[in-house]
């Protein structure tokens, strides 16, 4: 018989609780060039994906793919250095397991973030975004088949996804830290193509103001699970039709190595405010 996603996420939660010194209070799930943030974490323990049970492997270029623990700003914390994604072939329980692991081990905040195209006309490459809403364009929802009560109710409520108190604690780091901050709507597509200017004109009249293929479904079963979730992009660059440039991955990886430093105090100074 088939394990359900909770006795598999149970038992990775089990394994993990065996080989750590302590129970990390929060969880940060790190977008494409941004996994360098894990690798400053002290008492760092890291696990590749591979060795952990039930956990599917990351193969996308700027997801190292590695779950780590160790301290960060005063917390014991755990990282998942790059994620998986819908487009990769995984599905959406595959896609969100990570999140259903952290919940199993008790965590009750989660910092989610991705590399974003800009689609509000005040934004430009570099650029960091408060996730204030999200619109889910991908055109599945994790939570589809059976519902399982012990996560969280048949339809739970995503009027405040991304959690108040959240979104508070990146504004106070922000000022704290004197790092600008837009805020916006971040809207969640399948990939893996990048969108043609007439679907960003369609995201736009929508209300989006940033396009990307990642955060919603982890979003959505945090949700479920009542995890608090916050949310921060990096804009890497601008969408089509936004700009002339054609767009590719390894400009957004540049562009996330040029914000390294900023992104990177924004998050310790979240994570210690929290």
């Amino acid at each position: 018989m088939t394990q359900s996603v909770y006795d598999r996420a149970h038992q990775t939660a089990n394994w993990l609780r065996e080989r750590i010194p302590e129970a990390p209070v929060v969880a940060l799930i790190l977008g494409s060039g941004l996994g360098d943030l894990a690798d400053t974490l002290e008492d760092r323990i890291a696990f590749p994906y591979a060795e952990v049970p039930n956990l599917p492997e990351s193969r996308v270029e700027g997801h190292p793919g590695n779950l780590v623990f160790g301290r960060f700003s005063g917390k014991y914390v755990v990282v998942m250095q790059g994620r998986v994604h819908y487009y990769e072939g995984w599905s959406g329980e595959e896609v969100t397991f990570g999140v259903r692991a952290f919940g199993a081990m008790g965590i009750r905040k989660i910092l989610i973030t991705n590399s974003a195209g800009g689609i509000n006309r005040d934004f430009k490459p570099g650029d960091l975004m408060l996730i204030t809403d999200h619109l889910n364009l991908t055109g599945f929802n994790p939570l589809r088949g059976d519902n399982d009560e012990r996560w969280g109710p048949r339809f739970p409520d995503m009027s405040a996804a991304y959690h108040p108190d959240m979104r508070r604690t990146v504004i106070q780091a922000a000022r704290e830290m004197n790092i600008p901050l837009k805020s916006g709507v971040y809207a969640g597509v399948a990939g893996p193509c990048y969108e043609t200017p007439a679907e960003i004109r369609m995201i736009a009249t929508m209300g989006g103001d940033a396009v990307g293929m990642s955060t919603v479904p982890e979003t959505i079963v945090a949700n479920h699970m009542g995890i608090k979730v916050g949310g921060i992009s990096c804009i890497s660059n601008l969408a089509a039709g936004i700009s002339e440039r054609k767009l590719s991955h390894a400009e957004v990886k540049a562009t996330a190595n040029l914000v390294r430093e900023t992104f990177s105090a924004l998050v310790h100074k979240t994570v210690e405010l929290l």
